[in-house]
């Protein structure tokens, strides 16, 4: 990394409304990032392809592509940075959708500037730690034959599940909101065809023993 950059890293922003860049920028520049802006999806993906962030904040209303399209494109359950997309309150199931997609969580707008630096430092520290740590545990390897099977997220997220962290502990942990927490382990508890909280580690009991 060239010297001259900030320690804390670049975050790209990909918004197509000038203010929201031009208020991002400020913000997380004076946060010590430094920021790259993106008007469209096409101009991101050309960059993110071949250089790395810190941080992806992606709008999910982008001309052309929408920002769904573009997590999609970009692979976000598996792409070594975490991406928030930024949304209008109006947009609940679609930021649901984008996390299913690999977005590691969401910013509403309106939002404040001092909260999303606070949030992207607490997610940027969490991913860094957990790639450090590279999920030791035989959750990350388990297999629950005939069931849909789970993104590296949602086995975080069970992994935090069974060690018996709360939706807030497991969200502090993975740099994530516990309403965030609570939409995987739906998904879970879907995929898995678990009934409730007991019937969920019962399930996960019997893959460790078969494993």
């Amino acid at each position: 990394m060239d010297e001259n950059l900030p320690s804390r890293g670049e975050i790209f922003v990909v918004d197509d409304d000038p203010a929201v860049r031009e208020t991002l920028s400020m913000v997380l520049s004076a946060g010590g990032y430094k920021v790259i802006c993106f008007a469209d999806g096409a101009a991101l993906l050309a960059v993110a392809r071949s250089r790395t962030p810190s941080c992806i904040l992606l709008d999910v209303h982008i001309p052309g592509k929408s920002g769904l399209d573009i997590l999609k494109e970009l692979h976000g359950e598996d792409y070594p940075a975490p991406i928030f997309m930024i949304s209008g309150q109006g947009d609940i199931a679609m930021a649901v959708e984008a996390i299913k997609s690999g977005a590691l969580d969401f910013i509403e707008k309106p939002f404040r500037g001092s909260e999303i630096v606070a949030r992207l430092d607490e997610a940027i520290g969490a991913f860094v730690r957990r790639q450090a740590e590279d999920t030791a545990s035989n959750i990350a390897t388990l297999h629950f034959p005939g069931k849909e099977p789970l993104t590296r997220r949602e086995r975080e997220v069970l992994e935090q599940f069974t060690a018996g962290a709360s939706n807030k502990e497991a969200g502090r942990h993975l740099g994530i909101s516990p309403r965030t927490i609570e939409d995987h382990r739906a998904n879970i508890m879907k995929k898995l065809g678990a009934r409730n909280a007991a019937d969920l580690i019962r399930i996960v009991m019997t893959a460790q023993r078969h494993s």
